[in-house]
């Protein structure tokens, strides 16, 4: 063959091998409705915090992204559809810090958090709190923790359920203070916070985005909040580390996966948007009703951090034994 056929097949051979990637590249996407599987029910924080992001990336992308409520088996049901899904893009997985904890403390689950979704971005963040009724005797962490060891086993806490954020952040505080309580979980805020308020359990952990209506209220009484910095919303609560016990750290986060081997341009092109939307002050404000700040993160530090939380989560999942089917 000639020289410069031999130079003309090759540069062909390169660009067919280039081709698929070209075309990601030069495609105009989305070029349809994209789909957000919450695996929640209407009505909770992933439903509402997904839809307003839904909404904003609609406006800049072009295409109508469709809130698809999928709930059950505590968010396991929605994470297996996502994960089952093609990879193209049009299907995402609206995620919270349950998903990743559900790898933390359940036998099996029918895809693997780390390699069936490749993380695209957090939304944000959220810190757990402890809240008491403000007619009860604590008035402080320290006297929380003065009552429970002078009395080991004889405090309940509430949590809004067996597994969840809310109950890992109630036996990480049993470890931070070296105490001893028993855990109550109910079915979901509203019971277990009915029954702090009335008086029936003396303290129940869970979000600020959940309690700061009864907050304001003064139905309840917020002691501290489990984030490693005070919160904006409630600048004058303490964190429970500068409570007096360093290390504590519980926070709420939300954000977006896909299902792995999405397109990289595809992905990077809704990681920017994301990103633009996070930085818009009308979305820093409406975060900040919910008492949540948006967080913006590379996908490689996300993904990072899901794996040092669910090491983190198993140890105290381990330590407390929680164990779930």
């Amino acid at each position: 063959m000639e020289p410069k056929k031999r130079l003309l097949c090759a540069a062909l051979c390169s660009l067919t091998a280039f081709a698929p990637a070209l075309s990601f590249a030069a495609e105009t996407y989305p070029e349809r409705p994209i789909r957000v599987i919450v695996p929640f029910p209407p009505g909770g924080s992933n439903d509402v915090l997904s839809r307003y992001m839904g909404i904003k990336l609609s406006e800049r992308m072009g295409q109508q992204f469709v809130i698809d409520n999928r709930p059950g088996g505590s968010g396991i049901i929605g994470a297996q559809l996502a994960a089952e899904a093609p990879a193209d893009g049009y299907s995402l997985l609206f995620v919270s810090v349950s998903w990743m904890l559900n790898a933390a403390v359940r036998k099996s689950l029918p895809y693997d958090v780390e390699k069936s979704f490749d993380p695209i971005s957090l939304m944000a963040s959220a810190p757990n709190c402890l809240v008491v009724s403000p007619t009860g005797p604590y008035k402080t962490v320290a006297d929380l923790v003065t009552a429970a060891k002078a009395k080991p086993g004889g405090l309940n806490f509430a949590s809004t359920g067996t597994g969840g954020i809310n109950h890992f952040g109630g036996e990480l505080f049993k470890i931070a203070t070296k105490t001893s309580m028993v855990h109550v979980p109910y079915k979901g805020g509203n019971p277990a916070m009915t029954d702090v308020i009335a008086g029936n359990i003396p303290v129940m952990f869970s979000s600020v985005t959940q309690t700061l209506p009864h907050v304001r209220a003064g139905r309840l009484k917020l002691l501290a909040v489990g984030s490693k910095e005070r919160s904006e919303v409630v600048p004058d609560v303490p964190t429970v580390a500068e409570s007096g016990y360093p290390g504590y750290e519980v926070t709420i986060w939300w954000g977006f996966a896909a299902p792995s081997g999405m397109p990289k341009p595809r992905m990077a092109r809704v990681l920017k948007e994301i990103n633009t939307v996070l930085d818009e002050a009308d979305t820093k404000k409406w975060l900040l009703s919910y008492a949540a700040t948006p967080i913006k993160i590379t996908q490689a530090a996300f993904k990072k951090q899901i794996r040092n939380e669910i090491i983190q989560w198993k140890k105290v999942a381990k330590q407390a034994k929680i164990s779930l089917k």
